[in-house]
Protein backbone atom coordinates (compact mmCIF):
# COMPACT_ATOMS: atom_id res chain seq x y z
CA UNK A 1 0.00 0.00 0.00
CA UNK A 2 1.36 3.39 -0.80
CA UNK A 3 1.71 6.29 1.82
CA UNK A 4 0.48 10.15 1.55
CA UNK A 5 1.81 12.94 3.17
CA UNK A 6 -1.30 15.53 4.25
CA UNK A 7 0.13 17.38 1.21
CA UNK A 8 0.29 14.71 -1.35
CA UNK A 9 -2.95 13.67 -0.27
CA UNK A 10 -4.53 17.24 -0.86
CA UNK A 11 -2.80 17.27 -4.40
CA UNK A 12 -4.01 13.83 -5.42
CA UNK A 13 -7.93 15.24 -4.51
CA UNK A 14 -7.38 18.39 -6.84
CA UNK A 15 -6.32 16.03 -9.70
CA UNK A 16 -9.48 14.17 -9.27
CA UNK A 17 -11.23 17.36 -9.13
CA UNK A 18 -10.09 18.28 -11.79
CA UNK A 19 -11.23 15.02 -13.74
CA UNK A 20 -14.71 15.79 -13.49
CA UNK A 21 -16.98 13.24 -13.67
CA UNK A 22 -15.49 9.50 -12.38
CA UNK A 23 -18.14 6.07 -12.75
CA UNK A 24 -18.75 4.56 -10.05
CA UNK A 25 -16.58 1.52 -9.70
CA UNK A 26 -18.48 -0.56 -7.56
CA UNK A 27 -21.47 -0.70 -9.18
CA UNK A 28 -25.29 -1.18 -7.75
CA UNK A 29 -23.07 -0.19 -4.50
CA UNK A 30 -24.86 2.40 -2.39
CA UNK A 31 -21.50 2.93 -0.90
CA UNK A 32 -20.06 3.85 -4.27
CA UNK A 33 -18.95 7.11 -3.47
CA UNK A 34 -16.39 6.33 -1.14
CA UNK A 35 -14.87 3.09 -2.44
CA UNK A 36 -14.43 4.35 -5.60
CA UNK A 37 -12.36 7.00 -4.13
CA UNK A 38 -10.61 4.39 -2.03
CA UNK A 39 -9.90 2.56 -5.06
CA UNK A 40 -8.62 5.82 -6.76
CA UNK A 41 -6.44 6.11 -4.22
CA UNK A 42 -5.40 2.84 -3.78
CA UNK A 43 -6.23 2.29 -0.24
CA UNK A 44 -8.36 -0.08 1.72
CA UNK A 45 -11.40 0.79 3.87
CA UNK A 46 -11.11 4.94 4.70
CA UNK A 47 -7.74 4.52 6.90
CA UNK A 48 -5.30 6.98 5.36
CA UNK A 49 -1.57 5.88 5.69
CA UNK A 50 -0.29 9.01 6.77
CA UNK A 51 3.11 7.90 8.56
CA UNK A 52 4.33 10.13 11.44
CA UNK A 53 1.09 11.91 11.95
CA UNK A 54 -2.18 11.43 14.14
CA UNK A 55 -4.64 8.49 12.46
CA UNK A 56 -6.91 10.26 9.76
CA UNK A 57 -9.80 8.85 7.98
CA UNK A 58 -11.59 9.55 4.61
CA UNK A 59 -15.54 10.26 5.02
CA UNK A 60 -17.07 10.93 1.80
CA UNK A 61 -20.96 12.76 1.34
CA UNK A 62 -23.10 13.64 -1.66
CA UNK A 63 -23.32 17.38 -1.29
CA UNK A 64 -26.73 16.86 -2.40
CA UNK A 65 -28.24 14.12 -0.33
CA UNK A 66 -30.22 15.10 3.19
CA UNK A 67 -29.84 11.91 4.91
CA UNK A 68 -28.36 11.29 8.00
CA UNK A 69 -24.92 10.27 8.75
CA UNK A 70 -24.67 7.14 11.17
CA UNK A 71 -21.79 8.43 13.76
CA UNK A 72 -21.23 5.68 16.23
CA UNK A 73 -23.64 2.65 17.86
CA UNK A 74 -23.83 3.07 21.95
CA UNK A 75 -26.22 2.07 23.95
CA UNK A 76 -28.10 3.80 27.15
CA UNK A 77 -26.69 3.26 30.46
CA UNK A 78 -27.17 1.42 32.86
CA UNK A 79 -26.41 -1.39 29.86
CA UNK A 80 -26.98 -3.52 32.42
CA UNK A 81 -30.59 -3.18 32.13
CA UNK A 82 -30.84 -3.54 28.46
CA UNK A 83 -33.02 -1.00 27.87
CA UNK A 84 -34.38 -1.09 24.58
CA UNK A 85 -35.22 -4.87 24.31
CA UNK A 86 -36.48 -5.03 28.21
CA UNK A 87 -38.18 -1.58 28.75
CA UNK A 88 -39.00 0.25 25.48
CA UNK A 89 -39.85 -2.49 22.84
CA UNK A 90 -42.38 -4.55 25.51
CA UNK A 91 -43.41 -1.37 27.37
CA UNK A 92 -43.46 1.48 25.08
CA UNK A 93 -43.35 -0.20 21.35
CA UNK A 94 -46.40 -0.45 19.15
CA UNK A 95 -47.20 -2.96 16.57
CA UNK A 96 -44.62 -3.68 13.39
CA UNK A 97 -46.30 -2.28 10.05
CA UNK A 98 -44.99 -6.23 9.21
CA UNK A 99 -46.65 -7.99 12.45
CA UNK A 100 -48.51 -11.13 10.53
CA UNK A 101 -47.12 -11.00 7.43
CA UNK A 102 -43.67 -10.69 7.52
CA UNK A 103 -42.88 -10.79 10.95
CA UNK A 104 -45.21 -13.14 13.60
CA UNK A 105 -48.33 -11.83 14.89
CA UNK A 106 -47.21 -9.87 18.29
CA UNK A 107 -43.84 -8.18 16.81
CA UNK A 108 -43.58 -4.91 17.99
CA UNK A 109 -41.27 -2.09 17.28
CA UNK A 110 -39.52 1.00 18.65
CA UNK A 111 -38.13 2.98 16.24
CA UNK A 112 -37.45 6.80 17.22
CA UNK A 113 -35.26 9.45 15.92
CA UNK A 114 -35.37 11.73 18.93
CA UNK A 115 -33.56 15.66 18.81
CA UNK A 116 -32.93 17.99 20.92
CA UNK A 117 -34.98 20.80 19.25
CA UNK A 118 -38.18 18.87 21.33
CA UNK A 119 -40.06 15.85 21.98
CA UNK A 120 -41.15 13.17 19.08
CA UNK A 121 -44.82 13.18 18.60
CA UNK A 122 -44.59 10.29 20.58
CA UNK A 123 -43.28 12.21 23.77
CA UNK A 124 -39.76 11.45 23.80
CA UNK A 125 -36.85 14.17 23.83
CA UNK A 126 -33.45 14.08 24.60
CA UNK A 127 -31.78 16.76 26.93
CA UNK A 128 -27.89 17.57 27.54
CA UNK A 129 -27.44 17.93 31.76
CA UNK A 130 -24.32 19.51 32.39
CA UNK A 131 -24.42 19.18 35.70
CA UNK A 132 -25.22 16.18 36.40
CA UNK A 133 -22.87 15.29 32.72
CA UNK A 134 -25.20 12.98 31.16
CA UNK A 135 -27.65 13.07 27.79
CA UNK A 136 -30.32 11.75 28.96
CA UNK A 137 -33.74 10.61 27.07
CA UNK A 138 -36.93 11.95 28.84
CA UNK A 139 -40.58 10.89 28.12
CA UNK A 140 -43.63 12.99 28.88
CA UNK A 141 -47.27 11.29 28.27
CA UNK A 142 -48.83 14.60 28.23
CA UNK A 143 -46.84 15.37 24.89
CA UNK A 144 -48.00 12.73 22.92
CA UNK A 145 -49.94 13.48 19.52
CA UNK A 146 -53.32 12.54 19.26
CA UNK A 147 -52.20 10.47 16.20
CA UNK A 148 -50.92 8.04 18.73
CA UNK A 149 -54.00 7.63 20.36
CA UNK A 150 -54.51 3.51 20.09
CA UNK A 151 -51.03 3.42 21.19
CA UNK A 152 -51.72 5.21 24.05
CA UNK A 153 -54.78 3.38 24.66
CA UNK A 154 -53.22 0.18 24.30
CA UNK A 155 -50.39 0.83 26.65
CA UNK A 156 -52.14 2.74 30.28
CA UNK A 157 -50.63 0.94 32.25
CA UNK A 158 -46.80 2.46 31.32
CA UNK A 159 -46.58 5.30 29.46
CA UNK A 160 -48.46 7.87 32.05
CA UNK A 161 -45.14 6.80 34.02
CA UNK A 162 -41.77 8.58 33.74
CA UNK A 163 -39.04 6.77 32.52
CA UNK A 164 -37.32 5.00 35.92
CA UNK A 165 -34.54 4.86 35.96
CA UNK A 166 -33.79 6.95 33.23
CA UNK A 167 -31.64 6.20 30.07
CA UNK A 168 -28.38 8.48 29.74
CA UNK A 169 -24.98 8.59 28.36
CA UNK A 170 -22.52 9.44 30.99
CA UNK A 171 -20.45 12.09 29.32
CA UNK A 172 -16.93 10.66 30.07
CA UNK A 173 -18.22 7.31 27.97
CA UNK A 174 -19.55 9.40 25.24
CA UNK A 175 -16.00 11.32 24.93
CA UNK A 176 -14.20 8.69 24.53
CA UNK A 177 -16.47 6.94 21.99
CA UNK A 178 -16.60 9.22 19.57
CA UNK A 179 -13.04 11.05 20.41
CA UNK A 180 -11.93 7.11 19.08
CA UNK A 181 -14.77 7.10 16.56
CA UNK A 182 -14.33 10.55 14.77
CA UNK A 183 -10.78 10.55 14.15
CA UNK A 184 -9.15 13.49 12.38
CA UNK A 185 -10.97 13.40 8.52
CA UNK A 186 -10.34 14.39 5.28
CA UNK A 187 -14.26 14.96 4.29
CA UNK A 188 -14.49 14.67 0.47
CA UNK A 189 -17.88 15.55 -1.21
CA UNK A 190 -18.95 15.00 -4.20
CA UNK A 191 -21.88 16.11 -6.64
CA UNK A 192 -23.87 12.70 -7.96
CA UNK A 193 -24.79 12.16 -11.61
CA UNK A 194 -26.95 9.45 -12.75
CA UNK A 195 -26.64 8.28 -16.97
CA UNK A 196 -28.39 5.21 -18.29
CA UNK A 197 -28.86 3.78 -14.65
CA UNK A 198 -24.99 3.99 -13.62
CA UNK A 199 -23.95 6.64 -10.98
CA UNK A 200 -20.90 9.20 -11.74
CA UNK A 201 -19.35 11.81 -8.78
CA UNK A 202 -17.80 14.29 -9.35
CA UNK A 203 -15.34 15.08 -6.19
CA UNK A 204 -15.27 18.70 -5.45
CA UNK A 205 -15.01 19.82 -1.99
CA UNK A 206 -12.59 18.71 0.30
CA UNK A 207 -12.69 19.90 3.56
CA UNK A 208 -9.52 19.08 6.31
CA UNK A 209 -10.94 18.43 10.15
CA UNK A 210 -9.13 17.98 13.30
CA UNK A 211 -9.43 17.76 16.66
CA UNK A 212 -13.12 16.62 17.48
CA UNK A 213 -14.12 19.12 19.90
CA UNK A 214 -16.67 17.48 22.88
CA UNK A 215 -18.32 20.72 24.13
CA UNK A 216 -18.99 20.92 20.00
CA UNK A 217 -20.65 17.96 20.19
CA UNK A 218 -22.69 18.25 23.04
CA UNK A 219 -23.97 21.68 21.35
CA UNK A 220 -24.77 19.76 18.34
CA UNK A 221 -26.96 17.81 20.06
CA UNK A 222 -29.03 20.55 21.75
CA UNK A 223 -29.32 22.47 18.09
CA UNK A 224 -30.46 19.04 16.87
CA UNK A 225 -28.08 18.15 14.42
CA UNK A 226 -26.67 14.96 16.48
CA UNK A 227 -29.73 12.69 17.05
CA UNK A 228 -30.23 9.60 18.90
CA UNK A 229 -31.98 7.19 16.98
CA UNK A 230 -33.55 3.56 18.46
CA UNK A 231 -34.38 1.32 15.92
CA UNK A 232 -35.62 -2.02 17.00
CA UNK A 233 -38.38 -4.68 16.96
CA UNK A 234 -39.04 -7.42 18.79
CA UNK A 235 -37.12 -10.14 16.83
CA UNK A 236 -34.12 -7.68 16.30
CA UNK A 237 -32.23 -4.54 18.01
CA UNK A 238 -30.93 -2.55 14.65
CA UNK A 239 -29.18 -0.77 17.49
CA UNK A 240 -28.80 3.10 19.11
CA UNK A 241 -27.09 5.07 16.92
CA UNK A 242 -25.87 8.47 17.04
CA UNK A 243 -26.73 10.42 13.83
CA UNK A 244 -25.40 13.58 12.07
CA UNK A 245 -27.53 15.72 9.93
CA UNK A 246 -25.63 16.62 6.81
CA UNK A 247 -23.27 19.24 6.24
CA UNK A 248 -22.80 19.49 10.07
CA UNK A 249 -19.48 17.31 10.13
CA UNK A 250 -17.43 20.64 10.84
CA UNK A 251 -19.43 21.67 13.74
CA UNK A 252 -18.03 18.84 15.61
CA UNK A 253 -13.99 19.94 14.96
CA UNK A 254 -12.18 22.85 16.37
CA UNK A 255 -9.41 23.03 13.09
CA UNK A 256 -11.53 23.01 9.58
CA UNK A 257 -9.44 24.42 6.60
CA UNK A 258 -11.36 23.57 3.12
CA UNK A 259 -8.43 22.54 1.12
CA UNK A 260 -10.13 21.87 -2.44
CA UNK A 261 -13.16 23.72 -3.44
CA UNK A 262 -13.43 23.23 -7.72
CA UNK A 263 -16.64 24.36 -9.07
CA UNK A 264 -19.89 22.74 -9.78
CA UNK A 265 -20.41 20.77 -13.71
CA UNK A 266 -22.61 20.15 -16.09
CA UNK A 267 -25.14 17.10 -15.21
CA UNK A 268 -24.91 16.91 -18.48
CA UNK A 269 -23.18 14.23 -20.47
Amino acid sequence: MKTFTKDSLIKQLEELAKMGWIINGRFGNHGGIGNTLEDYLGIEENNLPIPNAAEWELKTQRLSTTSLTTLFHMEPSPTAIKFVPQIFLPNYGWPHQEAGKKYSADERSFRQTISGLGPTSRGFGVVVDRVEQKVKITFEHSLISTEHAAWTNENKHVPHLALDPQPYWGFDDLRNKAGTKLLNCFYVQANVKKLDGIEYYHYRRVTKLSKFNFDNFLNQIEQGNVLIDFDARTGHNHGTKFRLRQHHFADLYENVEVVVDYPSLSLEK
